[in-house]
C-alpha cells in the first residue's frame, strides 16, 4: 500500500541524542500568449519562501523576444532563476559581484540583451530578463525568492504585485502560512479587488496554519464581458500576527538553529521629547508643502498629554514656533496646529543649524528641568532637498550633528521626493540610534508621513541586549539593538553548540526605551569583517544579495551563442538572520523515517527526490533500524497490529515501541505509545516528553492519537532521523544505511495501473527494478494532516533497494542486534 492510513490526531514527542510580484509581468506581442501564472508563497516562522511559474507561448511563425518582469520586496533575496524552454533548463548562478560585474559588461558592450534588479518603487524592486523564443515554442520563467517577514505597527505583510497585463487561461495565488505560536488573526485584499472578485478570495484559517488562496477564471477576469482587458491590475496583500507569548518572547530551534522572536506585550507606553525640525525652504514649495502641513496637524492630534514637543521650521534661517519644548496639552496642540496652517516655503535649506538647533533645545529643557526625566528624546528632520545655505559639505555636517547628539537622543531622517540626497540622511540617522525614510511625491505623501510617525512614536525599550549562554551557543547575529517600538519585533538567530534546550537560557536587558531597525555604524574593521562574512553566506547559500549577482546564461539563437543575463540587487539590507534562517529551513541532510503502516522514506535533497517502500510482516517483530557500531547508537522498532480483524482481512501493522540505546553514555530508551522509560547505569526514570542526550544526531518520534473507541486501530508511532550526517560511515539498519545517500537513475516512465501512480524502471545496485510513482505521508511540520511527499516506491518489501532481504533485520529483542 502506498499512503492512506486511518484518520488520527497526532502529538509531537522529541528525542535527542548526540554523538561527538506577481510580482509579475511578460512584455509580449499580440501572437505571443501567457497561459500560466502562478504565485507559490509558503510561510513557516515569519521566513517567506515564494515560487513565481509563469508560462508563455509564441504562435507567430518566426522567433520572438519575451520580457519577463517581476517586481519583489525589496526585503527579499533571489535565490533560484531559470527558464525552461524545449525542454532545456537554463538555471542562474550566484557570485560575487565584481566577478559578475565583468560578464554584465561584457554582453552590454557586445550589445546583448541584460537583466537585472533594480529599484521600482517604495517596497519593491524590479528584476527583469528578455529571451528570444523560437517560433510555435513555450518558454515557462520560474524565480525563487524568500524574505524573513518584518513586524511593523502590530502585523506582518505578505505583498505581491500582479500584473499580467493579458488574460490568462490559469492564474493563481496561493499562500500557506504556518506560526508554532498560533495565529492571532489574517487578513487578505487586493488594490484591485471588485465586489465582483472580492469573494473568490479563499480563507481558512485554524490555530497555527492559514491558507489563503486566489484563482479567478478567464471570464471572472475581464473588465466588462467580451473585452481583452483585465481586472488584476495591483497588489494581492495578506496581513497576519501571531499569538504573543508574556515571557522572554518565543524561541525556535530546527537542524541546530535556533530563532528567537522578541516583541514582549502589553509594555507601558513611554512618554516622549520629540522636536520637529521642518524644510520650509522654496524647493518645497507647492504640493511638498501642502502635505506636510496636513502630515503635521494629523500628527500633532496624536502627541499624548504626557508628550512634550517643538516646531522648528527652517530655510537659510532658524525660526522655531517656541524656545523650548511644550507640554502637549489641548491649548497647547491647538495653537501649534495654528502655527502649522500658517507655515509658507521660501528660501535656501540650512539642515546643519536647524538638527543643532534642535539638540540645543532638548538638551537646555533638561538642564533646566523643564521636561520630565523619564521621557524620551527624539528628533524627526524632514527634508527635500541638498544643503545649499550654512555648512554644506556633507560629512562635516554628519560629523557636527553626531558630536551634539553624543548618543544621548534619536534623529529621524525622513527625505521628501527623488531629489533628496538620501544616503547622507541615512548614514546620519544610523549614527544617532535611528532610521531614515524616503517619502515618495504621490498623492498619499501625508499618509506615508503619518504611517513612519506611527512607527516611531510609541516608544518601549532602548539599548536592548539578548544575551545567551557562551557554551550552549556558537554563532549569533546582531542581538543589541538601540530601540523596540510598539508593533515592531526584535530576532535573532543562532547556531546551537548542542541541542539541549534544557540548558538554554536567555537573559534579556533593557531600558525603558524605544526600537525600529537594528543597523548601526561599527567600526571599519568589524565592518570589513561581517561583509565577508555576508558574502561567503550569500555564495553559500546561492542569495542575490548587495555583494552578489546572478548570472543566467541566455540560450544560443539564431544571433549567435547565449549571453549572460545580470541580476544585480542594489537595495542595501542586513542579510545575517536571513541566512541563519535559510540555514534553519534547508537542511541538505538526508531525511530517513517510518511511519504509517509502516512506510519507509527516504528523502534526498540533494536530488529533490525520495523513495520508500513498506514491510510487511506479523505484529510483534522487531527490526533493526539504525546501528552504528562506531558511536554506539542502536534503534529497534517493535511492530503493533489492529485491535482485531478488520472485516476486509487486511492487518495493517505498525510501529508502537522503540527501543535506543547509547552505548558510551549507558543510555536506554524505551519509547511505547504511552510514556517513555529511560535507563541510566541500571537506574530508572520514567519520562512524558523529552529525553535531551549530548553531541548528536537527533530522533524525533511522533505519537499518533487514535479515537479512544475506534473499533480496529490503535495509537502508534512514527520515527524522523535528523542530523544523520554525524553517524559514522559504517552506520546500517533498514534506515541507516540510507543516511550517507543511495545512487540510482529512473527511466522509462510508463502508464500504471493506477492512472496518477506511473510506473518506470529504476536501476541501482545493478539492478533493475519495476516502481511506481507514489507519495507519502511526512508529519514533521503538520503533524495531524501531515504533508504529502512524492517518492518512488520500491515493491515487495523494498527488495532491491535494501541490503539483502527484509528478515536479515529482524532482532530477537528491543535492546538486542541479533
Amino acid at each position: 500500500m502506498i499512503g492512506g492510513g486511518p484518520y488520527f490526531s497526532t502529538l509531537s514527542l522529541f528525542v535527542f541524542l548526540f554523538v561527538p510580484s506577481l510580482p509579475l509581468s511578460l512584455f509580449l506581442s499580440s501572437q505571443v500568449e501567457v497561459y500560466s501564472v502562478t504565485v507559490d508563497c509558503t510561510v513557516a516562522s515569519r521566513f517567506a519562501h515564494t515560487v513565481m511559474t509563469s508560462s508563455a507561448i509564441n504562435k507567430a511563425n518566426a522567433s520572438q523576444e519575451i520580457f519577463f518582469e517581476v517586481e519583489m520586496p525589496k526585503t527579499a533575496f533571489i535565490t533560484n532563476f531559470s527558464m525552461l524552454i524545449e525542454g532545456q533548463i537554463y538555471v542562474g548562478e550566484v557570485k560575487e559581484k565584481e566577478k559578475a560585474k565583468k560578464q554584465y559588461e561584457k554582453a552590454v558592450s557586445s550589445g546583448q540583451t541584460a537583466g537585472l534588479v533594480k529599484v521600482s518603487g517604495r517596497k519593491m524592486e524590479k528584476f527583469s530578463v528578455s529571451v528570444n523564443i523560437a517560433a510555435n515554442s513555450n518558454v515557462t520563467f520560474v524565480l525563487t525568492y524568500q524574505e524573513l517577514l518584518q513586524r511593523k505597527l502590530g502585523q506582518y505583510e505578505i505583498l505581491t504585485r500582479v500584473k499580467p497585463k493579458q488574460l490568462v487561461q490559469n492564474f493563481q495565488i496561493e499562500v500557506d502560512i504556518y506560526e508554532p505560536q498560533g495565529i492571532a488573526f489574517v487578513d487578505a485584499y487586493g488594490t484591485f479587488l471588485s465586489n465582483e472578485l472580492l469573494p473568490l478570495v479563499e480563507k481558512t484559517v485554524t490555530d497555527n496554519k492559514a491558507h489563503i488562496s486566489f484563482s479567478p477564471t478567464l471570464e471572472q477576469q475581464r473588465k466588462c464581458p467580451g473585452c481583452d482587458g483585465t481586472l488584476i491590475d495591483g497588489d494581492f496583500i495578506v496581513k497576519y500576527d501571531v499569538n504573543r507569548a508574556t515571557t522572554l518572547g518565543d524561541i525556535q530551534i530546527v537542524n541546530g538553529y535556533f530563532v528567537h522572536f522578541f516583541a514582549p506585550p502589553d509594555l507601558p507606553r513611554v512618554p516622549k521629547n520629540v522636536v520637529f525640525v521642518i524644510d520650509r525652504s522654496g524647493s518645497m514649495g507647492g504640493t511638498k508643502m501642502q502635505q506636510t502641513r496636513e502630515a503635521l496637524l494629523e500628527i500633532l492630534k496624536d502627541l499624548h498629554m504626557e508628550d512634550y514637543f517643538a516646531l522648528i521650521p527652517f530655510d537659510h534661517e532658524i525660526t522655531p514656533w517656541k524656545n523650548s519644548l511644550m507640554k502637549a496639552t489641548e491649548e497647547n496642540v491647538a495653537e501649534a496646529m495654528k502655527y502649522v496652517r500658517r507655515i509658507n516655503d521660501n528660501g535656501g535649506t540650512n539642515i546643519n543649524d536647524a538638527v543643532l538647533r534642535a539638540v540645543k533645545m532638548l538638551i537646555n529643557d533638561r538642564k533646566n528641568n523643564n521636561v520630565p526625566e523619564r521621557n524620551l528624546d527624539m528628533i524627526i528632520l524632514l527634508t527635500d532637498g541638498m544643503p545649499n545655505s550654512g555648512e554644506s559639505h556633507l560629512p562635516r555636517i554628519q560629523e557636527n550633528v553626531r558630536g551634539a547628539i553624543d548618543g544621548n537622543m534619536s534623529l529621524f531622517c525622513l527625505g521628501f521626493g527623488n531629489d533628496v540626497d538620501y544616503s547622507f540622511l541615512d548614514v546620519m540617522a544610523k549614527q544617532n540610534k535611528g532610521v531614515a525614510r524616503r517619502i515618495y511625491e504621490a498623492s498619499d505623501a501625508t499618509l506615508q508621513l503619518q504611517g513612519f510617525y506611527e512607527e516611531v512614536s510609541s516608544p518601549l525599550l532602548s539599548e536592548v541586549d539578548l544575551r545567551y549562554p557562551d557554551n550552549a551557543v556558537e554563532y549569533v547575529t546582531t542581538n543589541h539593538f538601540r530601540q523596540l517600538f510598539n508593533g515592531s519585533e526584535i530576532v535573532v538567530a543562532g547556531r546551537l553548540s548542542d541541542n539541549d534546550i534544557n540548558n538554554f537560557l536567555v537573559e534579556v536587558f533593557a531600558n525603558g526605551f524605544f526600537f525600529l531597525l537594528c543597523s548601526h555604524l561599527g567600526p571599519s574593521e568589524e565592518k570589513e569583517n561581517n561583509t565577508a562574512k555576508a558574502l561567503d553566506l550569500s555564495l553559500q547559500y546561492s542569495f542575490v544579495t548587495p555583494l552578489t549577482s546572478m548570472v543566467v546564461t541566455k540560450p544560443e539563437t539564431e544571433d549567435g551563442p547565449g549571453s549572460p543575463l545580470i541580476a544585480d540587487k542594489l537595495t542595501e539590507v542586513v542579510m545575517s538572520t536571513l541566512s541563519v534562517y535559510y540555514s534553519l529551513y534547508s537542511s541538505s541532510d538526508n531525511t530517513c523515517t517510518v511511519d504509517g503502516d509502516p512506510h519507509f522514506m527516504i528523502e534526498l535533497p540533494e536530488r529533490e527526490d525520495s523513495l520508500c517502500f513498506n514491510i510487511n510482516d506479523t505484529p510483534g517483530t522487531i527490526f533493526n533500524l539504525v546501528r552504528d557500531p562506531t558511536s554506539g547508537i542502536l534503534v529497534n522498532g517493535q511492530t503493533i497490529g489492529d485491535k482485531k480483524i478488520p472485516p476486509d482481512g487486511k492487518i495493517n501493522t505498525y510501529f508502537g515501541r522503540f527501543g535506543i540505546v547509547h552505548q558510551s553514555l549507558g543510555v536506554r530508551l524505551d519509547v511505547t505509545t504511552k510514556d517513555i522509560l529511560v535507563s541510566q547505569d541500571g537506574k530508572r526514570v520514567k519520562m512524558l516528553l523529552t529525553v535531551t542526550l549530548r553531541d548528536s544526531v537527533k530522533f524525533v518520534i511522533l505519537l499518533h492519537k487514535v479515537w479512544e473507541k475506534h473499533p480496529y486501530h490503535q495509537n502508534y508511532l512514527g520515527f524522523y532521523t535528523l542530523d544523520s550526517h554525524l553517524l559514522s560511515p559504517s552506520v546500517h539498519g533498514l534506515l541507516g544505511q540510507f543516511y550517507h545517500g543511495i545512487e540510482f537513475e529512473v527511466a522509462d516512465l510508463r502508464p500504471g495501473e493506477v492512472e496518477e501512480k506511473p510506473d518506470a524502471t529504476m536501476y541501482i545496485k545493478g539492478q533493475a527494478l519495476n516502481v511506481t510513482r507514489g507519495w507519502q505521508k511526512d508529519y514533521r511540520w503538520d503533524v495531524k494532516n501531515g504533508e504529502n511527499v512524492p517518492c518512488w516506491f520500491v515493491h515487495s518489501n523494498g527488495t532491491g533497494l535494501i541490503d539483502g532481504d527484509a528478515s536479515d533485520y529482524v532482532v530477537s529483542g528491543l535492546f538486542k542486534t541479533v
